[in-house]
C-alpha cells in the first residue's frame, strides 16, 4: 500500500466533528464554550436521556440534608444518631444503598474504614469511613472509573469539632453530584466499573482519598479516571458576579508521580503539557461542553489553586489520572468561615441558602457525560509508542490492541507542540501500528481507540521505543 504524501496528511486529516455551541445565555459565551474541537464527541441519544434525569430539587435535598447535621467534621461524634459525621456517614450510606436496590445486584456499597492513627491535624487515633457505592460494569469491569465528594467539614478553626459547620457548598454539593450521578446510573449497564464516593478527612489532610487510592493501588486496580468534585455549589463570586455556565477543571502537567527517568524522557522529547490528567481533561471538554449540559469546561493547567489541596492529589500521587472540578470563581465567606453576622449585617458560614442548585445539576451532567463516556467506550490504549530507532522524517506508532469484545479500531489525532489542543484526527481502522508522512520532531502524537458505536476513549500520548 503507497503511503500518503506529508501534503495529503495535512489537506485531509482535520476531522469534522460536530459540537454543537452551548446555550448559555450570552452570544460571547457560546462562542467561547462551543469552538468545534476536532476531537470532540457529540452526546448519545443514550447519554441524553440519562442527563435529563438529572435533578436539581435532589441534589438541594441532599445538600441540605447534609447540612442539616449541624457539622460533619472527621473528629466530631460518631455515634450520635442526629449530629455529626457519624450521623452523616450513615444517612449517606443508607441512601447510596436504597439507590443499590433498584440496580438488580450491579451495583454495591460498602463503608472503606480505618483507623488514623494521630498525625497532622488529627490529635487522637479516629475512624474515617469513605461510602464507596460501586456499579459493577457489564463487558470490562476490571477498567474502574471515579467520582467523589468530601463528606466531612470545617468551621474557620480546621481543629473545631463542635461548632456548627454547615459545610454546604464545601463540600456537600460534590457529595450531592456524587449521589445523584449514582442514582441517575444504578439503573443502567456500564460496560466499565463506576465507582460513586463520599470521603471523609478531606479538610483533615485527604485521609479519606488518600486511604481509598491505596487501597485501589494495592490491589493493582486498573483505575483509569478519578474527578472529585470539591466546592461546587455556587457560581458566585466574592465581588458579586456570577459565572453560571461554568465550571473550572483542574489538570497538573507534569505528573506527581513521575519517576526520574520519565522526567528525563520529558525533557528530552516534550510532554509537559500531555500528562494523564491533561488528556483526561481534553477528554471532559470533547464530552461536556455541548448544549446538552448548558455548560462550558474551564481547564486550569494547575493541580489545584494556590495553598489548596483536593482528594484527586493522591490519586494523582500513585499514577492515576486525576482532575478536580470547582466552581469558577468562590466566595471565601461562605467556606472554612464559622456561622456569624458580622457588624455590617454581613452573613459569614457555608449555608445552603447561598448553593445555586440548578447550577450544581449543569455541574453534574458535565460528571456524567464524562464518566458514562468513558465507560461505555473502550479503554485507554496501551502501550502506545513512537518508533525511534531509524532517522527518518516519517513518523511509526505501534500500540497494544484492546480486548473489548465491540472494538472498532483506533484514531491518531495530532496537533502542532504550541497547540494546547488535538486538531487533527486520522483514522487507521483495526490496527497496532501506524506510519505517517509528518516528522515526530514537530508535532504531537496521541493514539484513542473507537468501539462499534462511534465512541472514542481517552487520547494515551507515545513515549519514544
Amino acid at each position: 500500500m503507497r503511503r500518503p504524501s506529508r501534503r495529503t496528511v495535512l489537506a485531509a486529516t482535520a476531522t469534522t466533528a460536530a459540537a454543537s455551541a452551548v446555550s448559555v445565555g450570552s452570544a460571547e459565551a457560546a462562542e467561547a464554550a462551543g469552538a468545534v474541537r476536532a476531537t470532540a464527541q457529540p452526546p448519545t441519544r443514550e447519554l441524553r436521556a440519562l442527563l435529563r434525569e438529572i435533578d436539581p430539587k435532589r441534589i438541594e435535598a441532599t445538600v441540605r440534608k447534609l447540612a442539616s447535621f449541624g457539622t460533619r467534621h472527621t473528629l466530631s461524634t460518631q455515634d450520635d444518631p442526629v449530629r455529626g459525621i457519624g450521623a452523616a456517614r450513615d444517612w449517606i450510606a443508607a441512601e447510596l444503598r436504597s439507590y443499590a436496590a433498584e440496580s438488580a445486584g450491579r451495583m454495591t456499597v460498602d463503608l472503606q474504614s480505618y483507623i488514623q492513627e494521630p498525625a497532622s491535624r488529627i490529635p487522637v487515633a479516629t475512624r474515617i469511613t469513605n461510602v464507596v457505592a460501586t456499579l459493577r460494569g457489564s463487558i470490562a469491569p476490571e477498567r474502574v472509573y471515579v467520582v467523589s465528594g468530601h463528606y466531612d467539614s470545617r468551621a474557620t478553626d480546621v481543629m473545631d469539632a463542635v461548632s456548627d459547620a454547615p459545610g454546604a457548598d464545601d463540600d456537600a454539593s460534590g457529595v450531592a453530584v456524587a449521589m445523584e450521578l449514582a442514582r441517575v446510573m444504578s439503573k443502567r449497564r456500564p460496560a466499565a466499573t463506576i465507582v460513586f464516593a463520599a470521603v471523609a478527612g478531606e479538610e483533615q489532610g485527604l485521609y479519606g482519598a488518600a486511604y481509598m487510592a491505596q487501597q485501589y493501588k494495592s490491589a493493582g486496580t486498573d483505575l483509569q479516571a478519578m474527578f472529585t468534585n470539591d466546592i461546587v455549589g455556587s457560581p458566585k463570586a466574592d465581588d458579586g458576579t456570577v459565572d453560571p455556565y461554568t465550571i473550572r477543571l483542574f489538570a497538573e502537567g507534569v505528573p506527581s508521580s513521575e519517576t526520574p527517568e520519565e522526567a528525563a524522557v520529558r525533557r528530552s522529547v516534550g510532554g509537559e503539557n500531555d500528562s494523564p490528567a491533561r488528556q483526561l481533561a481534553r477528554f471532559v471538554r470533547d464530552v461536556g461542553e455541548n448544549e446538552a449540559t448548558g455548560m462550558r469546561v474551564r481547564v486550569v493547567y494547575r493541580r489545584d489553586r494556590y495553598r489548596r489541596g483536593g482528594d484527586h492529589i493522591p490519586f494523582l500521587e500513585r499514577g492515576y489520572p486525576a482532575a478536580r472540578f470547582t466552581e469558577p470563581t468562590e466566595d471565601f465567606a461562605h467556606q472554612h468561615q464559622d456561622v456569624r453576622v458580622d457588624e455590617t449585617g454581613k452573613q459569614y458560614g457555608d449555608l445552603p441558602e447561598f448553593c445555586d442548585f440548578p447550577y450544581v445539576a449543569r455541574v453534574a451532567k458535565v460528571n456524567a457525560a464524562a464518566l458514562w463516556t468513558l465507560a461505555q467506550a473502550p479503554g485507554t490504549p496501551r502501550g502506545a509508542k513512537i518508533l525511534t530507532s531509524t532517522l527518518t522524517n516519517a513518523t511509526q506508532l505501534v500500540w497494544t490492541r484492546g480486548a473489548e469484545p465491540d472494538l472498532a479500531g483506533y484514531e491518531i489525532v495530532w496537533r502542532e507542540t504550541t497547540s494546547s489542543e488535538w486538531t487533527h484526527v486520522v483514522p487507521v481502522g483495526d490496527v497496532t501500528s501506524h506510519e505517517l508522512a509528518l516528522s515526530k520532531d514537530n508535532v504531537f502524537f496521541g493514539v484513542r481507540a473507537v468501539n462499534t458505536r462511534g465512541l472514542r476513549s481517552q487520547v494515551a500520548f507515545p513515549a519514544p521505543g
